[in-house]
């Protein structure tokens, strides 16, 4: 609330109305107060000259009794609180106070001031010199008029008591009035200055407020809430404000025309998005069909490396079965069985059978290993793959002089995954060990194969006792055309395509090394598949985790 601009302005406004209130008031007191006082002394010095002026022909005739009783007479109207008279010397020689006794002043003293304060003496004294103030011997409060008593020419000329005509002042009357309804008309004035500053400040404070939050905070209020919708991408509501004016039109225009660009932009980035979004598809679309014909290239060139070995494969048994057909045409050159020779024939023929039954399981595995079959998820029997894939290569590694030892986990849980591309995992791990011991003149390639303890993954282990991954290339060997074999005999796809093939899988794979010893890859797949179809996905293929040893 105190952060509010209304309520900071109602605030400023209001200090500064009651600061010039507070100060018109208290100016107009003083005015007043001072008016007050000017009457009032206008009004002693107009009654010290009436008093004078009704004696005059009493101290004329030098009737002393009958002027003092007429000042006492005057000192009993309300307001006045004594009349006293002095002669030139400074003695008191009249007083209407009656304990006040007869006595000589100083010219030091209040009374003498007026006209002793300075030299030469002052004869006829302004009114201001001759006004002070004092208190009575009640102690109220009075206000003092000094009266010289001129020696006038009817004075100086009479024959009764007269004055040398040098004398210039006779005497003085000193009246004394009482302050008292002075000072209730100025606390009068004070309540009435007081109540008309509070009135003043309560209608300008209430016309603050009002005019703040009519023509202030109401549209501010409106324009925040405006520029609230505008942070909130509603964009199709323009800023209104009720109570405009010329500074707030302009803000409001201004908004309003960022908010029509900011549209406009808005509209731009949806349909540059959707563009966008329309090439991504089709580029993800490009890169799956690429990638698919990647795996094929692979699994194309894995069948290029089978293919003398598996010619040689098939070429054995059917060369068997071509001589016992020749063999068993001989013997029945005579038209029938020899007597007695039906075992041996039952022998040839069941040669020939296992012989064209091993052909057949030859060639059946090979064209699963080659058919490009569409990307699906199906429960997969990991060790079924294992020795399927060692009956298409197992010719080849004896060529190479690969010792295989398997260790599978006979109850082994099915894995959901895409049997082909699994299969064609477990042939670029074998046929790339067999090549890694080629240099040693063969070795031991293990295949071992677990689930896990979490309950949750299996996991496929080759390992070679070849001559290992050097160090500097284990952060590599997973990246696309990266190969350490000599030209012509590898492009660098096929670890990069395993790589691909795991990952769509959600599956993990790891490399040991240890140098001149033997290297080890360990494929880590889950039991359930955790995403779509491996081909709905897209892989990235790049390097993979490697753990060196």
């Amino acid at each position: 609330m105190f952060r509010r601009f209304d309520f900071k302005l109602i605030f400023s406004l209001t200090i500064l109305i009651v600061a010039i209130s507070s100060i018109s008031g208290y100016l107009n007191f003083r005015m007043q107060k001072d008016r007050l006082v000017e009457a009032m002394v206008l009004g002693a010095d107009q009654l010290s000259r009436s008093i004078t002026s009704a004696t005059w022909h009493a101290m004329l005739d030098d009737d002393r009794k009958a002027a003092y009783e007429m000042m006492r007479l005057i000192a009993e109207k309300q307001g006045v609180d004594r009349i006293r008279m002095f002669n030139r010397e400074g003695r008191l020689v009249f007083s209407t106070d009656v304990h006040e006794r007869d006595g000589i002043n100083s010219t030091s003293s209040e009374v003498c001031l007026s006209c002793h304060s300075s030299a030469p003496i002052v004869a006829r004294p302004a009114v201001e010199s001759r006004v002070r103030y004092g208190l009575s011997p009640e102690g109220v409060k009075t206000l003092n008029i000094v009266t010289p008593i001129h020696n006038e020419p009817s004075c100086s000329n009479a024959s009764c008591h007269a004055h040398v005509a040098t004398t210039k002042v006779l005497g003085i009357l000193d009246v004394s009035l009482r302050l008292d309804p002075v000072e209730q008309q100025t606390r009068a004035v004070t309540l009435q200055t007081i109540l008309l500053t509070v009135i003043a400040v309560i209608i300008g404070a209430a016309f603050v407020i009002l005019f703040t939050r009519r023509f202030v905070a109401t549209p501010i209020r409106e324009v925040i809430q405006g520029t609230k919708a505008l942070s909130e991408m509603k964009l199709d509501r323009p800023i209104q404000v009720r109570r405009r004016s010329q500074e707030l039109d302009e803000l409001v225009d201004s908004i309003n025309r960022m908010r029509e660009r900011l549209k406009l932009a808005v509209d731009d980035l949806n349909e540059m998005q959707q563009t966008l979004e329309s090439k991504v598809v089709e580029r993800t679309e490009q890169l799956r069909a690429a990638h698919r014909k990647l795996l094929q290239a692979d699994r194309l060139a894995s069948l290029g490396q089978l293919a003398a070995s598996v010619a040689h494969e098939i070429n054995n048994p059917i060369s068997g079965v071509l001589n016992l057909s020749i063999l068993l045409e001989r013997l029945m050159a005579g038209g029938g069985f020899p007597p007695g020779r039906e075992a041996e024939f039952r022998k040839y023929l069941g040669q020939i059978s296992s012989e064209t039954t091993r052909v057949g399981r030859i060639v059946t595995d090979l064209l699963a290993f080659s058919r490009r079959s569409k990307p699906q998820r199906i429960p997969g029997d990991l060790n079924k793959l294992v020795r399927s894939t060692l009956r298409l290569v197992g010719h080849k590694l004896q060529l190479m002089n690969a010792e295989t030892a398997l260790e599978l986990q006979e109850d082994l849980p099915l894995v959901e995954c895409d049997p082909s591309q699994i299969q064609q995992v477990i042939l670029n791990l074998i046929l790339n060990g067999a090549q890694a011991m080629n240099p040693k003149g063969g070795g031991q390639l293990t295949v071992r194969t677990r689930l896990l303890p979490d309950g949750e993954n299996v996991e496929l282990c080759v390992r070679d006792t070849g001559e290992g991954i050097a160090t500097e290339n284990l952060s590599k060997i997973f990246d696309p055309f990266f190969t350490t074999k000599p030209e012509g005999k590898g492009v660098g796809l096929g670890l990069a395509v395993l790589y691909g093939i795991v990952k769509a899988h959600d599956g993990e794979i790891e490399v040991a090394s240890q140098r001149n010893e033997g290297a080890s890859f360990t494929v880590t797949l889950p039991l359930k598949a955790k995403t779509g179809p491996v081909g709905e996905k897209e892989v990235h293929v790049h390097a993979g985790s490697v753990r060196p040893v």
